[in-house]
């Protein structure tokens, strides 16, 4: 084994396989031709859009900022440079981690199995120092299994201000592809979740379970979460090609869109006198649909009363009391005994919980309901669900189980989480 160096210029690789890329680009100046006819006054135009060219030779394409940024995939090929930036790895990890015990840091950093991404300073007085280090991520790859876990993610304090959380993992991705990676799995800790959650991590996971159950470790409390690595995207441009699809949507729009064309005669001083309001409910969309060029962009009356009056405060109470459910349940799922409702009970491991447990319910569920809209009318209808889940925990369980433990800490929570009482009258 020796220590790899991650090459900004080297070219992406040429995998055993294909997959399909959504996006498409156009030759430097070329222009494509609109497959659908703009009609106006005088006929039909024959329209062409300027696609955004790619770079080519004589366009290159601009500076890459991560070419600037030093970096190396560590391993323990005991080498005298490696073994000093897995030490300050192992350093820098057990500073920003530490509720995470220094041996288990130690173990994996200088496992033969694992390897670390570092991103290094280019100062020279920092070189072969723990100082070297701004950031890390220690994983271990599955090659057979085509994924990797990510045991370790740390930023060095003093430079978490400077965008190294996204540069670090957007080079890791890089990297994946080149070991023929297609997914990163690991498990996050609650202050964790919204890093992994901006850096395309979802907490549903696609991949099967027989793929990496039994080779990852579990970690209570955590949750797991899982990324998809696309092999066609360059992770380290993505700002550009988001630009650079947002401008090619601007052009067409400018081309199809007939708003700046259309030039409507200003509205007469008698404008709403002259208008047939039969209902005091109605008044406000009749009139915005008598403006000329109203009704010709596409509104109709529903989608005016839906802006308007008494539906939209109706709406803004619905939103209201979701963002308040979801704040709910954001606050349960914080704490740390609220790992074993997280997620539905698997009934393929579990065989007998649906012969002894007849309505289950997680705060996965509950998320959903209160997401997908009006399955909880007010707090207390969520409450019941989180006391029968708190029931269902105690029912299957043993008293002296961790579980059951779970289960009446997060009563005694509830508790103060709703200070109205179940026997309290229900309001609509």
């Amino acid at each position: 084994q020796t220590l790899l160096s991650l090459a900004a210029s080297s070219p992406p690789p040429t995998l055993p396989y294909k997959h399909s890329s959504t996006m498409s680009t156009a030759t430097a100046g070329t222009k494509r031709k609109l497959s659908d006819d703009l009609d106006n006054e005088e006929g039909q135009h024959d329209t062409t859009v300027t696609v955004p060219s790619t770079p080519s030779s004589s366009n290159p394409k601009p500076p890459n900022p991560y070419d600037k940024i030093k970096r190396a995939i560590v391993i323990n090929d005991g080498k005298r440079e490696s073994l000093i930036r897995l030490i300050g790895l192992k350093s820098l990890f057990g500073k920003q981690l530490p509720k995470m015990p220094k041996e288990y840091i130690a173990r994996l950093v200088f496992d033969r199995r694992h390897k670390s991404l570092a991103l290094l300073s280019s100062d020279p007085r920092k070189k072969d120092s723990d100082d070297e280090i701004i950031g890390g991520i220690c994983y271990r790859s599955y090659p057979e299994m085509r994924f990797a876990e990510i045991a370790f993610c740390a930023v060095n304090a003093s430079q978490q201000v400077k965008g190294y959380g996204t540069k670090l993992m957007n080079l890791l991705k890089m990297h994946a592809v080149t070991e023929g990676i297609e997914y990163f799995i690991t498990y996050a800790d609650n202050y964790a979740i919204g890093y992994f959650k901006k850096q395309g991590f979802t907490k549903v996971v696609q991949m099967p379970k027989s793929r990496y159950q039994g080779l990852i470790k579990d970690y209570d409390g955590g949750t797991i979460m899982e990324c998809y690595v696309h092999p066609s995207i360059d992770f380290t441009r993505v700002p550009e090609m988001v630009r650079a699809q947002r401008e090619f949507i601007l052009q067409r729009l400018r081309y199809t869109a007939k708003s700046d064309k259309v030039v409507y005669p200003p509205l007469p001083s008698d404008f709403a006198q002259n208008l047939d309001i039969t209902s005091r409910s109605t008044g406000n969309a009749t009139r915005a649909l008598a403006i000329p060029g109203v009704a010709e962009a596409g509104w109709t009356m529903p989608d005016l009363m839906a802006s308007t009056g008494g539906v939209k405060d109706a709406d803004q109470r619905k939103d209201m009391l979701k963002k308040e459910l979801l704040g709910l349940i954001q606050k349960v799922q914080d704490k740390q005994f609220s790992w074993c409702f997280r997620d539905p009970v698997d009934t393929n491991e579990v065989t007998d919980y649906l012969d002894v447990v007849t309505e289950p319910i997680d705060l996965r569920t509950m998320e959903k309901r209160i997401r997908k809209g009006d399955h909880y009318k007010n707090k207390h209808q969520l409450y019941a669900d989180m006391m029968k889940m708190v029931n269902n925990c105690k029912i299957y369980n043993d008293p002296d189980s961790t579980y059951y433990e779970c289960a009446v800490s997060l009563e005694k929570f509830l508790s103060s989480l709703f200070p109205l009482k179940p026997n309290d009258p229900v309001t609509e």
